[in-house]
């Protein structure tokens, strides 16, 4: 069974982080996990070795750039370690402070940019799921959908951990208990959302979405 919900004897099987998406955020929970007061600087580093190594397959196997979430990933890592390279601790109290908030903030963004142009699980999709159906409306439709789950799980993580700066009781709850229950839930949406889809292809007598 592929991420896609296809099960077939002709269909390309491939096996590594393009079966999960999930591994795709390895970085950023990285980051999110490591962060602190005195850890955000080996966070960043850690993220970006990760970031880069989780790259490596894509390009060597010839298939051209990063994917998006890849290629954003490195960047800001890179820039994030830079600036804790060069600059005093006392110019960097602000990202010190906001620096999973930020990434979360720039998880969301880049998931909600890429609906204007290829939605990031798209990216994924493409590797186990046969070429002629790429262009279909209902592949089209269920990355649209799970793009914009992950863009908005993202986007409310960053909310809370903004909020959780600034009370001084139910911290864990904003920081951790309620953003891994979304993840949790979006991952869980993602394995079931596209099996869904193509049932009610099926049910149509349509294409399914892979």
């Amino acid at each position: 069974m592929s991420q896609y919900g296809q099960s077939s004897s002709t269909a390309p099987r491939p096996i590594g982080r393009s079966q999960n998406i999930f591994f795709a955020f390895a970085p950023w929970i990285i980051f999110d996990v490591v962060a602190g007061p005195s850890t955000w600087k080996l966070a960043a580093f850690s993220a970006l070795v990760a970031a880069v190594v989780l790259t490596l397959p894509d390009l060597r196997s010839g298939r051209g750039l990063p994917k998006l979430l890849d290629a954003v990933g490195i960047v800001f890592f890179a820039v994030v370690s830079v600036l804790a390279l060069f600059l005093h601790r006392s110019r960097l109290l602000w990202l010190e402070t906001y620096a999973q908030t930020l990434s979360n903030g720039v998880l969301a963004l880049t998931a909600l940019v890429s609906l204007a142009f290829v939605p990031f699980t798209e990216q994924y999709a493409r590797e186990s799921t046969p070429r002629e159906v790429w262009g279909t409306p209902a592949f089209k439709r269920t990355n649209r959908v799970l793009t914009a789950v992950w863009g908005l799980v993202f986007a409310v993580t960053a909310i809370l951990g903004l909020v959780a700066l600034h009370v001084s009781s139910g911290t864990d709850w904003l920081n951790w208990v309620i953003p891994i229950i979304l993840l949790v839930l979006a991952y869980r949406f993602t394995r079931w959302y596209p099996a869904y889809m193509r049932s009610q292809a099926l049910a149509r007598g349509g294409r399914p979405p892979g």
